[in-house]
């Protein structure tokens, strides 16, 4: 299986699933340039590309030259990870049930939020992650995975359990669909 991971930041999960599955990551695309998770690809070997919405006219000719760019590594799967933008149609169409998302909370808690697991983390409810399909909503797919986690007092240790979490069940999800 040859997977593309987008991410839009740091890329801790990116760094995860390339690491677990060195062979299987083809691609990692990132929409801002100045991404950390652009210098861990170049530390890994894995080829990256960027560029962002401004550069284009629309929305869809973003996404189209994103499933061109697909389509050149010939992705079976992409994993979002940490990527904020919401899939539009012209990429949901051409991966359409080829898209997976890993989400900083218990859905259906705090679904579409950017700010998931500091809204969680403040209201002690909807702590965890969920791995699930991407469709036409946000954050609305049809769940693979869930982990719930235990409040912390400390913002950044919470921050710190959820991305170990992450990373655990992200490569547990991602093992088992390649293995179907």
């Amino acid at each position: 299986m040859r997977i593309a991971v987008f991410a839009s930041g740091s890329g801790s999960n990116f760094e995860a699933l390339a690491q677990a599955f060195p062979t299987e990551i083809q691609l990692l695309f990132s929409d801002k340039t100045e991404a950390y998770a652009l210098q861990r690809a170049q530390q890994l070997n894995v080829p990256s590309v960027s560029f962002t919405l401004k550069s284009f006219a629309n929305k869809q000719t973003y996404e189209e030259a994103i499933v061109s760019l697909l389509r050149e590594y010939q992705i079976d799967l992409v994993c979002l990870a940490g990527y904020m933008k919401i899939v539009g149609p012209t990429l949901l169409q051409a991966y359409e049930g080829r898209i997976i998302n890993i989400h900083p909370s218990y859905l259906p808690a705090f679904a579409g939020s950017a700010h998931a697991l500091e809204e969680s983390w403040e209201a002690q409810k909807g702590l965890g992650i969920t791995v699930h399909w991407v469709d036409a909503g946000v954050d609305t797919g049809k769940i693979l995975a869930q982990q719930q986690l235990d409040y912390h007092p400390e913002l950044a240790e919470y921050e710190k359990k959820l991305h170990q979490a992450e990373h655990e069940l992200y490569i547990k999800v991602v093992e088992e669909l390649i293995k179907k």
